[in-house]
């Protein structure tokens, strides 16, 4: 993974929460996203389903990097974070979509005008909460007739950012396109996004 610098103070002050599993968790679409966020100097919180450590994956299939949590969803709110970040990983997204916390805070940063950032298979949260609707976004491909029924546009591009229906919208498809994911997060970041 390419280096993006030292600390460089871009987004000093911003704060940004990451939801995950406990398990299932395609470990770069977790650690990239936050590695790069703290480097421009946002302070980054992981919650996750338990107070357990996050067994990441590769590909699905080999384990991964375990990562220590800093909450849990249950504790996690929207109030003081400026974005939220949903990682893919298929078993990790389809557990996720079910969670009755996690989609409460996809929700409710949505419906504070805060942006709302998913990668790769992490999209399938957005079709739970009902945020694909008169939106353009992308995923992994096999998510586009999920997405495209629940009333998304789907466009095959490394990252999507829509910002039409009262918050940023970024999406990506796959590992692949982390280093553009990342940059559309702080660039929306840094343009302002919402205070918290």
């Amino acid at each position: 993974m390419p280096s993006h610098g030292k600390h460089d103070g871009k987004l000093d002050g911003r704060s940004v929460l990451v939801l995950t599993t406990n398990h299932g968790t395609e470990q770069d679409e977790l650690r990239k996203p936050v590695a790069v966020l703290r480097e421009h100097g946002a302070r980054v919180t992981v919650a996750a389903q338990k107070d357990a450590p996050v067994r990441t994956v590769v590909g699905d299939r080999r384990s991964g990097a375990v990562v220590q949590p800093d909450t849990t969803l249950a504790r996690a709110t929207a109030d003081g974070f400026d974005a939220v970040v949903v990682p893919g990983g298929t078993l990790n997204a389809d557990r996720l979509r079910t969670d009755v916390e996690a989609r409460r805070l996809v929700s409710a940063f949505a419906e504070a005008g805060k942006p709302v950032a998913a990668i790769c298979h992490g999209p399938w949260i957005l079709v739970d909460c009902g945020l694909a609707r008169g939106r353009e976004l992308t995923s992994y491909p096999s998510l586009r007739p999920d997405l495209e029924n629940a009333g998304g546009t789907w466009r095959d591009r490394e990252v999507v950012v829509d910002g039409s229906a009262g918050h940023p919208l970024i999406t990506s498809r796959r590992p692949a396109d982390l280093d553009a994911f990342a940059a559309a997060i702080v660039e929306t970041l840094d343009g302002g996004g919402t205070p918290a």
